[in-house]
């Protein structure tokens, strides 16, 4: 061949790679830099053009950059598309983990067709289809994807271990299986498949199990992962008190929360109402700047409402510029539990006016306290009904629960009485306590009577309730009636609950527990009341 002819070629080539070059260059800056829907649109007509589309690793890069800026559907109108030629698993891998939220039923769906393909699987492809049959809650499924790991060998990849865990405590609560998983001694354990068994023992409310597992964990394994799950764990199951000191151990030990962990402690710090500890995750929050996550400040007003400071609940919400439902529901909340009625009212015809969001039913539950709180019968009457015929909400229990609340704070108990005959719902403990507490209020013995039957089967050890009802025979003059109400919770075996009360100090939250006389405080605080009540003894005479 001539000499001239083979350089020519030779640079053609050439000039061909470096075109090939650039163009696969500036498909990596495009995917990098889209963040919406028409930048999608025009990368893929940027692929046409060049034909990188017909590249199997740029498509999948495409699907997968599709999907995580959720655009799920987009992604699988791509793949179809090129669907007329062999894929890669990779590309199958993708496209699953696309569906496995959105449309978990066509994601196992194309998990089979791979099947059928006799496609070797790889590691990334049963955490992927495992993900959708959690979305599915379907636990036959997942053990048949089980039995395909095993088959396989893909059992033994740390990542496949995990999911599988998660299928069963997610799918059935199935510790067990999940701990035979975690046991079996065929593989080595990293960070993930720990605290895939902490989260499986939390999610059950095992604390106990989980805290004994985390203990146990190598160093090098816990991660900020671990930490969150043990005080998510902690908060779920309202043991907020040792949810704040593993969060104060995580500090020492110099472990970086997330906004994870961050929402799981302030939780626990409304449940305490530790406001100097709250305040202190707030400055946390603004030095690091998470302020743009908004699941933050709607905890943060949360926190704020319950821990007393109501005033800077109100603050933080009207400074927030993107408020969700759950923010206007929070804040409404906390001003209905401060008693400011009125106020929450307010907030809800501003959120009515303004038209961005549409309340939900635990919105209605909190308008409907409100107007309970501060006796508004007329417009809960009115909430109560718009509720179906403007925003197609069907009353669930819990809104009848807050109607009859209302109504009986207000004294019309035989509306309540009424309403309760009406409610397509058969009355639970909190639809007869607010009745007994009405009827305690108003003196109708007889109604009282009544709820407190209904009581002794739904909440036999309840001892408020017997209380209530001694109360109300007391308040009416009827003493051996009042006598016997406490004689049948004393012959019932029924024990009054002692009171429980917090106090935080220097960040610390100390609780006290009426009767208590193991408390390491016990003597300091007896001495201490023994003073001040000679000092007042002293100062009256």
């Amino acid at each position: 061949m001539n000499s001239s002819v083979i350089r020519t070629l030779s640079n053609t080539k050439q000039h061909y790679q470096k075109q090939i070059t650039s163009s696969q260059y500036q498909l990596q800056q495009l995917l990098s830099n889209c963040t919406n829907l028409t930048h999608l649109q025009q990368t893929h007509s940027f692929m046409l053009k060049t034909s990188l589309d017909q590249n199997d690793i740029n498509l999948s890069r495409f699907i997968h950059k599709s999907a995580s800026l959720n655009f799920p559907n987009y992604s699988y109108s791509i793949f179809t598309s090129n669907h007329n030629r062999p894929l890669p698993i990779f590309v199958y891998n993708n496209v699953i983990w696309a569906l496995s939220s959105s449309n978990p039923t066509r994601a196992v769906s194309l998990f089979n067709v791979v099947r059928s393909f006799e496609l070797s699987f790889d590691s990334y492809s049963l955490p992927y289809v495992m993900k959708a049959i959690v979305s599915l809650n379907d636990v036959v499924l997942g053990k048949q994807v089980h039995c395909v790991g095993i088959v396989t060998g893909l059992d033994c990849y740390l990542s496949v271990v995990s999911s599988i865990i998660q299928m069963y405590y997610c799918c059935c609560n199935d510790v067990v299986s999940a701990r035979k998983m975690f046991d079996d001694d065929g593989f080595g354990k990293n960070g993930s498949v720990w605290n895939a068994m902490i989260a499986a023992y939390a999610k059950v409310g095992d604390v106990c199990n989980a805290r004994k597992l985390f203990d146990s964990m190598p160093q090098m394994d816990k991660d900020v992962i671990s930490w969150t799950t043990l005080i998510s764990g902690y908060t779920q199951t309202h043991n907020p008190n040792e949810a704040i000191k593993l969060f104060r151990r995580m500090q020492l030990e110099n472990v970086k929360p997330d906004e994870i962990a961050i929402l799981a402690v302030l939780s626990a710090c409304a449940d305490l109402g530790a406001l100097h500890l709250g305040e202190w995750i707030h400055n946390y929050i603004e030095k690091h700047k998470l302020n743009k996550f908004v699941p933050i400040y709607n905890s943060l007003i949360d926190m704020y409402a319950k821990s007393g400071n109501i005033h800077k609940a109100l603050q933080l919400f009207e400074n927030m510029k993107h408020k969700t439902i759950i923010t206007w529901t929070t804040m409404i909340t906390g001003l209905a539990l401060h008693g400011l009625g009125k106020e929450a009212i307010h907030i809800f015809s501003c959120m009515e006016k303004e038209g961005r969001v549409k309340p939900t039913e635990v919105t209605f539950i909190a308008v409907l306290s409100a107007c309970s709180h501060v006796g508004l019968v007329e417009l809960g009457r009115d909430y109560f009904t718009s509720m179906r015929s403007r925003y197609g909400i069907e009353p669930k229990i819990e809104h009848y629960g807050c109607m009859i609340d209302l109504l009986g704070r207000a004294g019309h108990l035989q509306e309540a009485k009424e309403l309760v005959l009406r409610m397509p719902f058969e009355p639970n403990a909190a639809i007869w306590g607010s009745l007994l507490a009405a009827s305690t209020r108003c003196g109708d013995a007889e109604l009282a009577e009544e709820a407190l039957r209904h009581l002794t089967v739904l909440e036999p050890g309840h001892s408020g309730n017997y209380s209530l009802l001694s109360n109300t025979y007391a308040s009416l003059g009827r003493w051996s009636e009042s006598r016997e109400a406490r004689k049948v919770m004393r012959d019932a075996g029924v024990e009054k609950m002692p009171g429980v009360s917090f106090i935080e100090v220097n960040s610390r939250v100390f609780e006290f527990i009426a009767g208590d006389k193991s408390s390491i405080y016990f003597v300091d605080i007896f001495d201490i009341l023994h003073n001040l009540d000679l000092q007042i003894k002293i100062q009256t005479h």
